[in-house]
């Protein structure tokens, strides 16, 4: 009697409690003034950099990294409401980048630095350890391949037949049998947005990183 085979899916979702946030942070001004604009906004990007600097220690935190992008200098001219330009405006702009593992400190460094002139905080990206997503993949992964072999399993019970033993297993997509793969990457990680409260100062809860899995297996039975 020949065998039957059985080509599924299986994936498996897990989530983590977040390790770092790199918040990302842009200073910069605006006048008619080029050279004052500019001034203004590298005296506030070197005061903003002094304060993350001194937080920096690359093993113990509370600021593991940071850097920060070149001065970016551009100019517009406006038009008023009757449709003539109104004067020349320079702008003037720097980007900076920092990642926390303290997330109490990142709290009181936001709210701190929020509140000078020419700074606005662009958002916060949640994240695992390099260390600790390795882990995590390798975990899901199995899991995924558990799915996959009780999925088939239960394929062949339903039609009487006895144990499957696997023949295969890939990636999404590289059995060469699947019209519309999905998860061309097998395991990542990404978070959830999350949402700053106010008022009474800037506060927010540290995002689950989600570390998902997928996997296509071909079992016999």
């Amino acid at each position: 009697m020949s065998e039957t085979v059985i080509t599924v899916q299986g994936s498996y979702d897990a989530f983590h409690p977040a390790e770092r946030a790199t918040v990302t942070v842009a200073v910069g001004f605006e006048g008619a003034d080029r050279g004052q604009v500019v001034a203004r906004t590298t005296a506030g990007t070197a005061a903003l950099v002094a304060g993350i600097a001194e937080r920096h220690d690359a093993e113990r935190g509370p600021v593991t990294w940071h850097a920060t992008d070149r001065l970016r200098v551009w100019s517009t001219r406006p038009f008023h409401d009757k449709g003539e330009q109104k004067p020349l405006v320079h702008h003037a702009q720097t980007t900076t980048r920092a990642k926390f593992r303290d997330f109490e400190e990142l709290a009181r460094w936001i709210e701190a630095a929020a509140g000078h002139p020419g700074v606005s905080v662009a958002g916060i990206e949640w994240a695992l350890t390099e260390q600790t997503k390795r882990n995590v993949v390798e975990g899901v992964r199995a899991r995924a391949v558990e799915e996959a072999r009780h999925k088939a399993q239960g394929y062949a019970d339903a039609l009487g037949l006895g144990p499957v033993r696997c023949a295969a297993i890939a990636d999404p997509g590289m059995l060469g049998d699947h019209s519309n793969a999905q998860g061309g990457i097998t395991a990542a990680a990404y978070s959830r947005a999350g949402k700053a409260e106010e008022p009474g100062g800037l506060s927010f809860t540290p995002e689950d990183i989600a570390v998902s899995a997928t996997v296509d297996a071909r079992f016999l039975a």
